[in-house]
């Protein structure tokens, strides 16, 4: 693990999720804050009706009139990260991948719970669960939940060992076990995958769950370069495809366009939030979409 680096990307990362954390302030997610304790904020001239027990007896002394205390209520926000680092999530296209974007996007909601003095937590999984983290606040938190993304960065550490398959399903079920109080889970994956409807189901009943599909090009078109052998990096089985075929290019895209609709199906049925990131998004700006447009509803 290369620390310096890691201490070099947080340090911009940290920068770029200020934004963020003011809008996970806002709009429908504000329901889920719970109060942690009263805290006074400041102090106002005393009205008639007001509770005598709040009058602030030192500033009333020093400015020769009544002044009572005003309280706040300190709130906090519970955040899970469920992140799917599966063999078909870390196929490089181009320069990048759709997990190296969906690390970079748990990244900035990690810094952004940081700053809002939010408890944090994460599920990583690829064939099986390899990490959870409960839920906590802190800078110790924050930079163990960074390294293990890092670590599991395929691009990052070629030598990484990855168990075939994806384990979403399992994940959630971690997820949900794992969580006493509603939260707001973060579910990164490309969704490529079977099983994970009836857990996915039963977190949304008790969780805000904002479902995030990660997508790249290939999903809906593939190179065309003649008949090829492909193998499917989860199941590691082969097959020929007539990628130059126009009728296996509209099959292919129809098969990526029905997996779509029926996750946005599944999602809106239940009260899921469903955006979609590819991976050359902006990892920010899809975050702040996000909670822009629910600040909005």
């Amino acid at each position: 693990m290369n620390y310096s680096k890691l201490l070099q990307e947080s340090h911009f990362l940290e920068i770029r999720a200020r934004s963020l954390a003011e809008g996970m302030k806002s709009g429908n997610f504000r329901s889920l804050y719970r109060g942690q304790g009263i805290e006074m904020s400041a102090v106002r001239d005393y009205i008639r009706g007001d509770d005598i027990r709040s009058i602030d007896w030192n500033v009333t002394a020093r400015m020769g009139k009544p002044y009572v205390k005003v309280f706040e209520e300190h709130r906090e926000l519970q955040i899970v990260l469920i992140v799917d680092n599966s063999r078909s999530m870390q196929i490089q296209n181009q320069d990048t991948s759709k997990y190296q974007t969906a690390a970079e996007a748990a990244a900035l909601l990690t810094f952004a719970s940081e700053q809002n003095e939010c408890p944090v937590g994460t599920v990583l999984f690829d064939g099986q669960v390899n990490l959870s983290l409960p839920p906590v606040w802190g800078r110790e938190q924050t930079m163990i939940i960074l390294s293990k993304i890092q670590k599991n960065n395929l691009m990052e550490n070629p030598e990484l060992n990855l168990e075939p398959g994806s384990a979403l399903g399992a994940a959630i079920n971690v997820a949900g076990k794992m969580l006493k109080k509603r939260s707001l889970v973060f579910i990164f994956s490309d969704f490529r995958t079977a099983g994970y409807e009836a857990p996915l189901g039963q977190l949304s009943h008790k969780h805000d769950v904002i479902a995030i599909r990660m997508t790249d090009s290939f999903d809906s078109q593939l190179p065309a370069a003649g008949t090829i052998p492909f193998i499917d990096p989860e199941s590691g089985e082969k097959k020929i495809f007539p990628s130059s075929s126009g009728k296996f290019i509209k099959a292919w895209k129809t098969a990526n366009e029905n997996r779509a609709k029926k996750l946005y199906d599944f999602c809106a049925k239940h009260g899921i939030t469903q955006v979609n990131m590819d991976s050359t998004d902006d990892p920010l700006k899809t975050l702040s979409g996000i909670f822009s447009r629910t600040q909005k509803q």
